[in-house]
């Protein structure tokens, strides 16, 4: 599975939060991704606020991000209030991939990242969540930054699978955004990371050698025989 998610605003857009990525920057790098036919399942994120317009309008953005962009799944940060119209999703023929715990688009209201499932009340809040969006129709979960005790019990509870990032091992799956784990750019990463390459140091060695060739003469070499 490949997930164009909104945090392409932060790595790719020089945007300070994820809130500021609208329709068309997803649909748009979307579309690039299809067009390289990847042998993979392809989920779009709902941008900022689309899953809170009306039932029409959402299915709308959604149906955008499939006819337009090419994705075959959406990917939407919800919690059990929104399960009314992740179902009307559903029932439209739009697969629905469901987000909990940590919702990057909540930001302004949240103040701060953080880990979530910490204390009873939360812990409870997101069982009922990952169930309610299960019963509504999303095929899997993505679960960010939830204690790790909490995503066992989570997991078991699910008859779907729940992919997790920053959320410990007991998850069906793993996810990262593809920037950090290639260290493309190296200027901060979540503790949860882990970074599999250096990217940044090769691609800036290579445009200094580059300039250093132009300056001394040494490229282009002469193409005469």
């Amino acid at each position: 599975m490949l997930l164009i998610g909104d945090s392409l605003g932060t790595t790719h857009l020089g945007y300070p939060t994820t809130v500021e990525v609208t329709l068309d920057h997803i649909t748009h790098h979307t579309a690039a991704v299809s067009r390289a036919k990847p042998e993979c399942l392809i989920v779009s994120d709902l941008p900022f606020a689309h899953a809170h317009y009306s039932q029409s309008e959402t299915i709308k953005s959604c149906a955008q991000l499939l006819q337009t962009g090419g994705a075959q799944a959406v990917k939407i940060e919800a919690d059990a209030t929104l399960a009314p119209t992740v179902k009307h999703i559903c029932n439209a023929g739009i697969p629905i991939m469901g987000h909990i715990g940590l919702l990057p688009q909540r930001i302004h209201s949240l103040g701060k990242y953080r880990k979530f499932g910490k204390n009873q009340a939360e812990a409870v809040q997101l069982l009922q969540d990952a169930k309610a969006l299960q019963d509504a129709g999303c095929f899997a979960l993505i679960g960010e930054m939830i204690d790790e005790k909490v995503t066992a019990e989570i997991t078991q509870a699910l008859d779907i699978p729940l992919i997790g990032i920053g959320c410990g091992p007991h998850c069906d799956g793993q996810i990262l955004v593809s920037s950090d784990m290639l260290g493309y750019p190296s200027t901060f990463h979540p503790n949860f990371v882990k970074t599999y390459a250096n990217l940044e140091k090769i691609i800036l060695d290579a445009f200094g050698t580059y300039a250093q060739e132009v300056r001394d003469g040494s490229f282009p070499q002469s193409l005469e025989a």
